[in-house]
Order: structure tokens, then C-alpha cells, then sequence
């Protein structure tokens, strides 16, 4: 398999153009009472009620910053595994998924911080093959460059 990255290294599909203007720009307002409220976003396609997790000490029968953090971090983990993989010349399996698990956790100051894992199903490829295309993802996924350093993230890979 040919290197897409250097260790260290970094890859981008806007390498050498890129700018300070966004390609893109996702917006969404929160109303209600946060986690027991409302969100939508600016074009409708997300339009949900908000709900603390029964866990939380909530009723559980709507969605969470944490369910919605997971859903766009395993969509974008996947599509920067898709640009490794093409990269490299690695055909991946159409049944090749992530998935995010997203925790909130109490920190001893009496706030909150998150984690999460990512679990990649990378069915066809051997283990060294897949545990170096999530590397590499790993280091190009905007999620993970916005949460680096930030919150505790691990990956896996399961062939």
C-alpha cells in the first residue's frame, strides 16, 4: 500500500488553496431549554426536539448534543476514510462503516467533557492495512482535527 501520509504528516484534499473562507457553513439555533428544547437547522433537514438522556435524570424521548456529535463525527470520519483509502489505491468494502460513540462525563470541577471512539468495520482488508487507513483518516477527518488535544478520542479497527 502506498503511504498517503508521513508519520506527523498531514493530508488535505484543499492542500496549498487553502483560505480563510469556509467551503462550507453549517448552521443550526438551539431554543427551548438546551438539552430540553429544540434544535434545527437553517434549511430544516434537522429539525428535532432535544432531550436529556434518561441516564441524565431526563426522559430520554428526544435527541442529544451527544447522539448528534456522534452522527456527524462518524459521517465525516467515514468520508476522510474514503478519501485515504482512494488515495491509496484501497478498495474498500461497501459495508465498510464507523461508528461513533460519544460520552459525557462529570469533571472534578463540576463541569462536563466528552470522549469518544470510533470503531471502524473495514471488512476484506487485513488488520495492518486497516489500522493504518484509520490512522491516516484520523489525521485529516475535521472532527478529529477540531477535538486533537481537545478530548480524549480512540480508534479502532475491526476487519
Amino acid at each position: 500500500m502506498t503511504p498517503v501520509l508521513s508519520k506527523g504528516g498531514r493530508c488535505h484534499p484543499y492542500a496549498g488553496r487553502m483560505s480563510n473562507e469556509a467551503v462550507y457553513t453549517a448552521e443550526a439555533t438551539s431554543t427551548g431549554g438546551g438539552r430540553d428544547g429544540h434544535v434545527r437547522s437553517s434549511d430544516g433537514r434537522i429539525d428535532l426536539d432535544t432531550r436529556i438522556p434518561k441516564s441524565m435524570g431526563g426522559n430520554g424521548e428526544g435527541t442529544n448534543p451527544e447522539q448528534l456529535f456522534a452522527a456527524g463525527y462518524s459521517a465525516c470520519f467515514l468520508s476522510a476514510l474514503n478519501l485515504v483509502a482512494r488515495m491509496a489505491k484501497v478498495q474498500l468494502d461497501p459495508a465498510t462503516s464507523i461508528t461513533a460513540k460519544v460520552g459525557i462525563f462529570k469533571t472534578p470541577e463540576g463541569g462536563f467533557d466528552l470522549s469518544a471512539e470510533l470503531d471502524g468495520y473495514l471488512p476484506g482488508l487485513s488488520q495492518e492495512v486497516a489500522d493504518d487507513l484509520l490512522e491516516q483518516a484520523h489525521e485529516v477527518c475535521p472532527y478529529s482535527n477540531a477535538t486533537r488535544g481537545n478530548i480524549e478520542v480512540t480508534v479502532k479497527a475491526r476487519v
